[in-house]
């Protein structure tokens, strides 16, 4: 079985920063993608950043680019995702999780996740 286990998360004031950690631990397991999405109250679960486990590919969407920043540590099993100038907007819990395959940005595509972080961020 494969675990995703995150870190990181926490209440933080517009303009600030944080770094989110996902750790993958269990079976042998080498994903095609890892990724974040994000859940705010009564809104639907969305894409929010990937990245290729074997390549230097990174997507995001529109709303984070050029304030998030995703990276991984393949030695280590872990993902990153670094945010900084954190709005209000961007209050949600954040889901990491790993794929096989399939589309970067769709939540379908992903077959593991984590339990997710709560992120708030004051105005």
């Amino acid at each position: 079985q494969v675990q995703l286990v995150e870190s990181g998360g926490g209440l933080v004031q517009a303009g600030g920063s944080l770094r989110l950690s996902c750790a993958r631990s269990g079976r042998a397991f080498r994903p095609y993608v890892m990724g974040y999405f994000r859940q705010a109250p009564g809104q639907e679960r969305e894409f929010v950043a990937a990245i290729r486990w074997s390549a230097d590919t990174t997507y995001y969407t529109d709303s984070v680019k050029g304030r998030f920043t995703i990276s991984r540590d393949n030695a280590e099993n872990t993902v990153y995702l670094q945010m900084n100038s954190l709005q209000p907007e961007d209050t949600a819990v954040y889901y990491c999780a790993a794929s096989i395959w399939g589309d970067a940005r769709r939540m379908e595509s992903y077959h593991y996740w984590a339990q997710g972080t709560q992120v708030t961020v004051s105005s």
